[in-house]
């Protein structure tokens, strides 16, 4: 009975990226070696994981490896492990569709490069999991073997890149994963490399020497001399397999740390810092950790398969993303924590539960914020770069991690008006008035909107500064957080607004109220006009150009808070803000001439809406019928001319 083939075709945005793979994104097209046996060894530290718990997949007197054979005559180049395997199933799903959920965001950054005319970035292959396709830069056919372990049969996947790809049973002995590159032939291209041993030796050496597990070569020798002269094969394993944590500092060179890093992480940029460290005590385990230079693709994505911290026990791989070890917050450090005290048998399940795992946590954070304080103390430039792609992670560390708190807002970079450069909030209180008792800020979508917002003309005016925050995790923190330093936290866009000296503040408090008596029956009939719309209407301290705003009760959520809870799902109550009126602006002039000559001015309710709309407007928001306001402006020019 023949064997079912069966013929798949790649989703669109996969064949893009196969293209891409196939014209060779990358100019050094080494790296694709580094990649397949990275896949190897994860391969076999989940096999020796899975034995741990199931001693018959691992029987006795097996020695987990990886394999390299290089066929001149063939042209062909294999690598092979006899790791923990695939089903076939599993194949469809993990080799069959190419990273998935990350594909179309690989090809937006790559579209994005083309049209700023960067050119393809080599980090992007990395950082979207592709890394088993960059073998498609060499060979012009890719086919892989693999058989689960517990399973009898094995499943053969084969594609030339074309679009398609074909799925198959096939035999294998023994579990583990064979991967065959046919070579491409290019008169341009020197590919025939890939099959001379020295070429393969220096690769290995350069980017694999620490894998834990050998990996091994045939290769031929000559012996004798003269007449005596004859060829033998001889096996020889081509790395070192040093536990790199392990080494002493000393003998470990950086390009060796930044391969490491390449090798755990799945990243093809070099790391932008690294955290070692051996702790000793009751309780005893090296750490060797890792920020990226870059943000992954899927750093917001909740579901994602990540390369987070890897846990070994006594040197025996256990999980590699344990992310009992690090809160959230810290997703994205990159690396691996070895324990001399855990058990071998420890599951995922008693890691929640484990007081040392939880004590190892601690410590870890620790560190890692510690590192960020002296990096950030030390290298300005650098570290200006690590919050320019991890900031917004580390904002949510300030309402999750309540004994790091404090920490992570001395760590905090942000916007403000004092200028284009980022500043801490230490560096916020140390310009700050005599007589300022609040760190001032203003949310909203992006910078440039909160810069123009009405929200901060007298702060401006006065010379004081504000922070400007336009992550959406900004909207959460403020709302929990009350205080840095003894100095509470105080939105720009809500609450009364008082600024400058005790004298200057009774003084205008006087005149405010002195305005209000002249102009009360007017913001009456105002918040009559706008009672669907507003709480309040009231004269405004905080602006001085401007005609009206909107703004907040102290307590309140805020507009773009409520959006971001109706977006989760939450159900949140409409919450009526306050419109605040310039007295000093010739709008309320007007508009109190027109209502002292006659209170029923059939106008003087369209111009309470346009008030109203222009308000909302200037602070970025939406209007609820952009076609009523229209209607009402384009008649009161109509008027007006």
């Amino acid at each position: 009975m023949p064997e079912t083939v069966e013929t798949f075709e790649f989703q669109t945005e996969a064949r893009q990226l196969l293209d891409l793979m196939i014209h060779s994104v990358y100019s050094n097209k080494d790296i694709f070696l580094r990649e397949l046996i990275s896949n190897c060894s994860d391969a076999l530290d989940k096999r020796r994981f899975e034995a741990i718990r199931n001693p018959q997949h691992l029987p006795h007197g097996t020695e987990l490896h990886i394999y390299l054979q290089a066929d001149q005559e063939h042209r062909t180049l294999m690598v092979a492990d006899n790791g923990i395997g695939m089903t076939h199933d599993e194949v469809r799903d993990l080799i069959g569709t190419i990273a998935k959920s990350g594909t179309r965001e690989f090809l937006r950054h790559v579209q994005e490069s083309k049209t700023e005319g960067a050119g393809t970035s080599p980090e992007l292959i990395g950082q979207f999991g592709v890394g088993f396709y960059s073998s498609f830069m060499v060979a012009d056919k890719v086919t892989l073997v693999t058989r689960k372990v517990g399973e009898d049969t094995a499943t053969r996947w084969e594609s030339t890149g074309d679009g398609t790809y074909t799925l198959q049973p096939a035999d294998r002995e023994g579990p583990g994963t064979t991967v065959t590159l046919h070579l491409k032939q290019e008169e341009d291209e020197h590919f025939d490399e890939y099959l001379d041993e020295w070429k393969i030796r220096s690769i290995v050496k350069q980017y694999s020497d620490f894998v834990a597990y050998p990996i091994r070569m045939h290769v031929e020798r000559t012996e004798g001399t003269g007449e005596e002269v004859k060829a033998e094969q001889r096996l020889e394993t081509l790395n070192s397999m040093k536990a790199l944590w392990l080494r002493d500092r000393s003998e470990v060179t950086e390009e060796e740390y930044n391969e490491f890093y390449k090798h755990i992480s799945h990243d093809w940029n070099d790391p932008l810092s690294r955290i070692q460290a051996k702790i000793e005590g009751t309780l005893e385990y090296r750490l060797l950790l890792y920020l990226p230079s870059k943000a992954p693709f899927d750093l917001f994505y909740p579901s994602a398969a990540r390369h987070g911290v890897h846990l070994y026990v006594k040197r025996v791989f256990i999980m590699d993303n344990c992310t009992e070890l690090l809160p959230d917050y810290l997703r994205f450090v990159r690396g691996l924590v070895d324990s001399e005290d855990l058990s071998l048998n420890i599951s995922r399940e008693l890691l929640q539960q484990n007081r040392q795992i939880q004590r190892m946590g601690k410590g870890i954070v620790s560190k890692v914020l510690a590192h960020l304080k002296d990096l950030r103390d030390k290298e300005e430039v650098k570290y200006g770069g690590f919050w320019s792609e991890f900031g917004r992670v580390m904002k949510e560390g300030i309402f999750q991690d309540h004994e790091n708190k404090e920490s992570i807002l001395d760590l905090a970079l942000f916007a403000s008006t004092s200028g284009p450069e980022r500043t801490s909030l230490q560096a916020y209180l140390d310009r700050m008035k005599p007589d300022q008792d609040a760190i001032y800020f203003l949310c909203g979508e992006n910078r440039k909107v909160i810069e123009n917002s009405p929200h901060l003309e007298a702060f401006r005016d006065k010379g004081y500064e504000v922070l400007l925050l336009d992550d959406p995790v900004d909207e959460v923190w403020t709302s929990s957080v009350f205080e840095f330093k003894g100095k509470k936290f105080q939105s720009a866009g809500k609450g009364a607004v008082d600024l400058g000296t005790e004298e200057e503040k009774k003084q205008a408090e006087e005149a405010r109220k002195e305005k209000e008596q002249t102009h009360a029956s007017l913001l009456e009939f105002l918040k009559e006009q706008l009672k669907e719309q507003v709480k309040e209407v009231r004269l405004s301290s905080r602006l001085t150009t401007s005609a009206a705003c909107l703004v907040a009760d102290q307590h309140d959520l805020s507009p773009q808070l409520e959006q971001i809870m109706k977006a989760m799902g939450q159900v949140v109550p409409q919450t009526k803000r306050i419109l605040e009126i310039n007295p000093a602006h010739p709008v309320l002039q007007k508009l109190q001439g027109i209502y002292d000559l006659d209170k029923a001015a059939p106008e003087l309710p369209d111009y309470a809406q346009v008030l109203y709309g222009q308000a909302l407007l200037a602070e970025g928001g939406s209007l609820p019928d952009p076609a009523h306001f229209s209607k009402l402006v384009t008649e009161l020019l109509v008027k007006a001319l």
